[in-house]
């Protein structure tokens, strides 16, 4: 099976392919501590409540039909109570979609 060479990161260093570089581990673990926990953005019980109840009404993820785990913001909140709220902007997603598709689709998108 082939494997993919080596990357140069931003700081210069070669990383073997699947590795992450020491600078890019500092920047996302620095990152993790400035960002607020998950009760600090909103999810609390309450939410927990409500997603279990999203989920029983809708129990296949909107893109590929699977069991659906995740109960995903269309557009992000960004600490919007109203737009968190919203059951409008909710979707019901399995995991992989969330985490590949939809992650994916926000890292682009990201400002």
């Amino acid at each position: 099976m082939p494997i993919r060479a080596p990357r140069i990161c931003g700081c210069g260093l070669k990383i073997a392919s699947g590795e992450r570089c020491p600078c890019e581990r500092k920047r996302k673990a620095e990152a993790d501590a400035r960002r607020p926990s998950a009760r600090e953005r909103g999810y609390t019980s309450k939410w927990d409540l409500e997603r279990a109840a999203y989920l029983k009404t809708r129990p296949r993820c909107v893109r590929c039909g699977a069991a659906a785990t995740v109960v995903d913001h269309k557009v992000r909140h960004r600490g919007d109570k109203k737009l968190f709220w919203d059951r409008s902007n909710w979707q019901a997603l399995c995991r992989t979609c969330h985490d590949r598709w939809k992650q994916s689709h926000e890292r682009k998108a990201a400002p």
